[in-house]
């Protein structure tokens, strides 16, 4: 674990030249996607209870799979199931991806590329200090965990990295608070603004008795485990579906992933990917001027830069276009 500030930029630094991120229903997930427009919330970080981790966040990397409905269901709607990427324990091992990066190489296929692309988040811990969630039910252990986005991550990130920070900001004498602000840009929420205090603070004896009876959270524990080659071999059957449009069949698929929420009448086996980790669609940030709501993780992460030669031909009708990358998706396959 790295212990001084020096020892995680160096290893920030590392990563950003190699570059050129479980449930308990205990309701220990702060949602500060949740917090109303124009107000701070005030957080402050700890430490990952797992030695080997050099930093105090881990990071989770999940991708979509979007289905016209469920099969055998009538008036099914549109479903969302999560499959988690390879890429979180092996470098450029992830069968889909794999797949998905070949299409940026065409301008007509980006768009559907970095919609199957991964969506990163941060797992963090800590204490919520102040609050404008007014609907949040605090758990009984007050040290909370946080789904952060990349927009509020590469902030945390930035500073870390800013020479005027002397201390760890988890350090618990010397350490500072988080600001979550949340605004509103083009409609949709925005925390750009968020930012650590200036002044560092120490934890309050209340908050060290916590950490002294509850313990820290090993963040590793809530990060999906990693699939099994039977595993995989049903994410790639769900990655051609999804992209043919069909819906998602719980017959084949209940036992290993399913859409949050979604219960089988049959006898599949209850294992999902879904757990209170996974932010919800953000509530409008006004009641008075609603902004759209947008998913938690709208950044495009580290996805290929487009295509340089855009393609002179007009882009083909969506279901054309689907069975030209499932052709692709097997002439490889037998290859």
């Amino acid at each position: 674990m790295a212990t001084t500030l020096a020892e995680i930029r160096a290893k920030l630094q590392a990563q950003e030249n190699r570059q050129g991120g479980n449930s308990t229903g205990d309701n220990a997930i702060f949602a500060h996607w949740n917090i109303p427009e124009g107000s701070t919330s005030r957080i402050r970080f700890l430490p990952d209870a797992n030695t080997k981790n050099s930093f105090f966040w881990v990071e989770r990397a999940m991708i979509k799979l979007p289905f016209a409905g469920i099969k055998g269901q009538a008036d099914s709607k549109p479903v969302v199931v999560q499959v988690p990427c390879i890429e979180m324990w092996e470098p450029n091992a992830c069968p889909i991806l794999a797949e998905v990066r070949t299409w940026f190489k065409d301008a007509s296929l980006e768009e559907m590329g970095r919609k199957y692309w991964k969506k990163k988040s941060y797992l963090f811990q800590g204490f919520v200090r102040e609050s404008t969630l007014g609907d949040d039910k605090v758990p009984e252990n007050p040290i909370r965990r946080f789904v952060i986005s990349p927009q509020i991550f590469n902030i945390v990130k930035a500073a870390l990295m800013d020479p005027e920070m002397e201390e760890l900001p988890t350090d618990l004498e010397r350490g500072l608070d988080f600001l979550i602000t949340k605004t509103s840009k083009g409609g949709y929420a925005d925390y750009s603004t968020s930012k650590y205090a200036r002044k560092e603070s120490a934890l309050t004896e209340v908050e060290r008795a916590a950490i002294e009876q509850y313990g820290l959270y090993d963040l590793q524990d809530f990060l999906p485990k990693r699939p099994n080659d039977v595993e995989l071999k049903v994410m790639k059957e769900m990655f051609e579906a999804s992209v043919d449009g069909q819906a998602y069949d719980p017959d084949k698929w209940g036992a290993y992933y399913k859409p949050a929420g979604f219960t089988s009448g049959g006898n599949a086996a209850s294992v999902s990917t879904s757990s209170d980790e996974d932010a919800p669609v953000a509530k409008p940030v006004s009641q008075a001027a609603p902004a759209r709501s947008a998913p938690f993780n709208t950044d495009e992460d580290d996805a290929p830069p487009a295509a340089a030669t855009p393609v002179a031909a007009p882009k083909p009708a969506g279901g054309q276009r689907a069975e030209d990358i499932l052709a692709m998706i097997r002439n490889r396959q037998k290859q």
